[in-house]
């Protein structure tokens, strides 16, 4: 009997400590994230957490940053329903932005809706994050918004085929997608110092919001949001940082 217990007891403790899995939703949403699991912390702990509002007047425009140059191209992806988004993972490694004079190369881009950052207090339907690596594995991802408007031709590629199931694995079919059509025209953008907007919420990473948004359809937005409702994480404080228009 006592043996029992202590087995028990035992069980209970494991299922106790074991972490949760995170979601945009209730007991596991955006506010909970920092106490499912101790690798979580910086969730609600870190001090330059993303995404922010970008507020024109707290934004600087004359300091000197180095710039950015992207270098993309047309490339073959695959999709991921991985429980929280749609992700496009690249193949190749051949397309690649330089940041303050540092090259990091394109991994994958997914969608949230609505946006996370915001523009002067303004959402947008969706937003797409380019998800970029260094050598080191330091993270630089570039934010564009999307706004109702013209079908995007571009995107119709993958929009017809978005995995509407969550799975381990990546689909089997490639796509040929024209990245450089993915950015806006006007490629003015701000730059800030932030953090992964999903757990573990990791900072060092390097932000890129372009001003001007892209456009999709209102039914392309919808087939989106058919898949996932909200899977945004709400505005984190500016705190110290600096926001530099570029």
């Amino acid at each position: 009997m006592f043996q029992l217990s202590v087995l028990l007891l035992l069980v209970v403790l494991v299922v106790y400590t074991k972490p949760r899995a995170w979601s945009y939703e209730e007991r596991t949403g955006p506010e909970y994230w920092g106490k499912l699991a101790a690798s979580n912390a910086v969730c609600a702990q870190g001090y330059e957490q993303s995404p922010i509002n970008i507020v024109s007047s707290q934004v600087i425009e004359d300091k000197k940053i180095g710039g950015k140059q992207i270098t993309y191209m047309p490339t073959t992806f695959t999709l991921h329903n991985n429980g929280h988004t749609i992700q496009a993972n690249a193949i190749t490694e051949k397309n690649r932005i330089v940041v303050e004079g540092k090259e990091y190369k394109l991994a994958q881009f997914h969608f949230h809706t609505p946006s996370e950052h915001q523009l002067n207090g303004q959402y947008y339907d969706l937003e797409i994050h380019f998800v970029h690596k260094d050598k080191s594995g330091k993270l630089a991802v570039l934010g564009v918004m999307i706004q109702e408007g013209r079908k995007n031709e571009t995107l119709e590629v993958i929009w017809n085929s978005l995995p509407k199931e969550a799975s381990k694995k990546d689909v089997s079919e490639k796509y040929l997608i024209h990245l450089p059509a993915l950015l806006p025209q006007n490629q003015m953008s701000f730059h800030y110092d932030g953090s992964l907007t999903t757990p573990p919420c990791t900072e060092e990473v390097k932000w890129i919001v372009f001003e001007q948004p892209i456009e999709m359809s209102k039914e392309q937005i919808k087939a989106f949001q058919q898949i996932y409702t909200n899977n945004h994480r709400p505005i984190q404080p500016l705190n110290e940082r600096e926001i530099i228009k570029e």
